[in-house]
């Protein structure tokens, strides 16, 4: 399996995946438009993600994946069908890149069909195989895969396992192709495995399937296929790069647990994930997985879970529609590059008209003849007779009796029909060659046009790319106008340590918000000592994690971290709650109270309550905290701002002191003072690109600068240094 998965790759995944029949399926999600997620939750293991990818995989992982707060309609209807549903089986059917899920539900059974081939495709179907959502409408000539239409599967190939032998022969006597091609063709085998029975058997793949004897043909593919149904591990075959040395992988391979360090070598350079070692493998490094859902997963996994990061950045970059967000140097690179390719076609344009032209002199008494021949007949018999006769005149493709022209054949080197070219019958035969002439010179006029806009894109792609090259060397960050915003920006948010996600209400609505949808089980609610603070909420479970190879381009200075819903560690601590109440002191009125020093409480979620006492009220934004208060006194009011990516998305992020010195390298210590804030992001904005509408919403208020690395001045990173 390279791109996409074979029949034997799909069949050795349907072993895997039936056998966790009886598992649950928790929850449906989409990344990405090419990436579904089935959360499934087995009875007596741990949860884990079945991820499909349109027509390329399928696999099961455990790795942390962000998922988008609101769910496509694709996902949602798989929600409304699948959840809680008890997975009974998953085949294969027959021997296809199709992979088939039954599911048990409260309302019937329901079927998943995954295809894998062309630009795949996932179908939901109810009990009685009506399509109830596709992924993608699609018609076929046998078949329309639509809402409401029964599923109809791909047209069933052969099933290399009900092979026999008398099968076998007869497809060998009925091929007019060679060895490898009706193996992978006829047989269904896929050119891989095609060659890889010839391989085993010593036959050349493009020997005639007329001198073979199909029962060496036969017992090799069995082989093959007992070994596929038999085994239950997976293979990645690693290629040396640069980076990484023979000598390294060959290490590598022999490792029963691998570190950090070998589990990126081994991603960087898979280049195939296999269920067999076959012949072509004996000399190439492989590492042994337990499975090959393992075996995909340690390859394709990062890149996949990093899929909501991509299609965020997809939505940041969107400037237009259907395409990406461009620099200026970019759309001049791609301007030049069409231009070069106009100047490339012209030239032929060129040499073809001219090479016609001489064709037509050098072949004048055959010209000659045809065009005589035409004038006569057409006046004779008129052009509808005439037009009808061509089909038996191998000098002469078609007519126009509009145009009075002719589609005409001139004689190759053998004296058979070859080149074709327009003859005019009202013009003589110079004429039409002239015709042909002048068109290569008007070609070539074009050309001199094209070549002076080629030189003046060439000298506007240097000045760009030299204003680019300025631009980055000052660490400004590439930033488009957003329409939509990452859910928790709507609120205060900052990260703590850990990695756990602090968010606090902006107003009253704001603070409804945070404690009924963001503060639950072991998250704990946070409030500074005075009145109209927000209220905020550190959750336990959900934050951010270290992206090591984040997905676009950052310049120096700025870490890239992703969301995710479940943290590796989910304790709170004393020092993390005292992180908190930090910010949810700089968030309160004690930012610009004047005040230096402050006091903020924290309590767990089941003693915050909307409900009074009989004859109270609690207005909008307010609650009810009942139970012992965990005290955070004489804390200061300071804390620091540094830059930062979120899912790929460039983003100032609050924090304490200490925590954005540790996290950023280009930061600014802040406390409150006499510095409006529109001024202050005014000044982030010119250093960093920005839009200061982002900013704002971090800046708690009129502030002084203590200390500042690259976020209200230029940048210098330690190589420029």
């Amino acid at each position: 399996m390279k791109d996409a998965m074979t029949g034997f790759d799909v069949r050795a995944v349907s072993l895997e995946l039936d056998a966790w029949s009886g598992a649950y399926v928790k929850k449906a999600y989409m990344p990405h438009y090419e990436q579904i997620v089935l959360r499934i939750n087995p009875k007596e293991a741990e949860q884990f993600d079945l991820v499909i990818v349109r027509g390329q995989r399928v696999y099961t992982s455990k790795r942390d994946r962000p998922m988008p707060m609101t769910p496509p309609s694709f996902a949602m209807v798989l929600r409304k069908h699948l959840k809680n549903a008890r997975m009974t089986k998953v085949e294969q059917l027959g021997f296809d890149r199709v992979l088939m899920f039954r599911f048990d539900t409260k309302n019937g059974q329901r079927s998943l069909s995954v295809e894998l081939f062309r630009n795949g495709n996932v179908i939901l179907m109810d009990e009685n195989d009506v399509i109830i959502q596709p992924l993608t409408h699609a018609s076929y000539s046998g078949r329309t895969i639509k809402k409401g239409e029964i599923y109809v599967p791909p047209p069933a190939a052969i099933d290399p396992h009900t092979l026999t032998l008398d099968a076998l022969k007869q497809a060998f006597d009925d091929s007019d192709r060679d060895l490898v091609s009706t193996l992978g063709g006829r047989i269904n085998l896929g050119g891989v495995y095609a060659n890889a029975v010839c391989e085993h058997t010593g036959l050349e793949p493009n020997s005639s399937t007329k001198d073979v004897d199909p029962t060496l043909v036969l017992n090799s593919l069995s082989h093959f296929l007992n070994q596929l149904n038999a085994s239950r591990i997976g293979h990645l075959i690693l290629k040396p790069t640069p980076d990484y040395d023979k000598k390294t992988l060959q290490a590598i391979a022999t490792m029963e647990i691998l570190d950090a360090a070998s589990i990126t070598a081994v991603r960087e350079t898979a280049k195939e994930a296999t269920p067999l070692l076959l012949p072509a493998h004996s000399d190439a490094i492989s590492y042994q997985c337990p499975s090959l859902c393992g075996a995909i997963d340690a390859w394709k996994g990062h890149h996949d879970a990093n899929a909501l990061a991509r299609r965020e950045q997809e939505k940041l970059d969107a400037a237009a529609p259907g395409r990406g967000h461009s620099t200026e140097a970019e759309k001049l690179e791609r301007r030049l590059r069409q231009q070069e390719q106009a100047l490339e076609g012209f030239a032929k344009k060129i040499e073809k008209q001219q090479a016609i032209g001489h064709a037509i002199q050098e072949h004048w008494t055959h010209v000659e003849t045809i065009l005589q021949q035409a004038r006569d007949a057409v006046q004779k018999q008129g052009w509808k007779p005439v037009l009808k006769g061509l089909k038996e005149n191998p000098w002469v493709d078609s007519g126009n009796a509009a145009d009075r022209t002719m589609m005409v054949r001139l004689p190759n080197e053998e004296g058979q029909p070859g080149q074709v070219f327009t003859l005019h019958l009202d013009a003589s035969v110079h004429q039409n060659a002239q015709r042909y002439f002048e068109a290569a010179r008007k070609q070539k006029d074009k050309t001199s046009g094209a070549t002076t806009a080629l030189t003046d894109t060439e000298v506007a792609l240097k000045r760009a790319q030299k204003k680019e090259a300025k631009k980055k060397a000052s660490g400004r960050l590439q930033t488009v106008r957003r329409s939509k915003r990452l859910w928790f920006e709507q609120h205060r948010w900052s990260m703590i340590s850990g990695g756990h996600l602090l968010v606090g209400g902006r107003d009253a609505k704001g603070n409804d918000s945070v404690v009924k949808k963001h503060l639950s089980g072991s998250d704990m609610y946070l409030h500074a000592d005075i009145h109209g603070a927000p209220s905020c909420s550190l959750r336990a479970a959900q934050g951010f994690a270290l992206v090591e190879e984040p997905f676009g381009q950052l310049p120096p200075g700025v870490p890239s971290f992703k969301l995710v819903d479940k943290l590796g560690d989910e304790r709170i601590t004393d020092d993390k709650l005292e992180e908190a109440a930090i910010l949810a002191l700089c968030w309160s009125r004690a930012w610009n109270g004047g005040g230096a020093h402050g006091t903020v409480f924290a309590v767990k979620p089941a003693q915050v309550s909307k409900s009074a006492q009989t004859g109270e009220y609690v207005g909008r934004g307010a609650f009810i905290v009942r139970g012992q208060r965990q005290w955070f006194k004489d804390l200061n009011v300071q804390m620091g701002i540094g830059l930062v990516a979120i899912n790929g998305v460039p983003l100032l992020m609050g924090g304490t002191v200490l925590s954005i010195k540790q996290r950023c390298q280009r930061y600014a210590i802040i406390a409150p003072g006499q510095t409006k804030k529109e001024q202050l992001a005014n000044q982030i904005y010119k250093a960093t690109g920005l839009r200061t509408d982002d900013v704002l919403s971090v800046l708690p208020g009129a502030s002084d600068v203590l200390e500042d690395v690259g976020v209200f001045t230029p940048f210098k990173s330690n190589e420029e240094e």
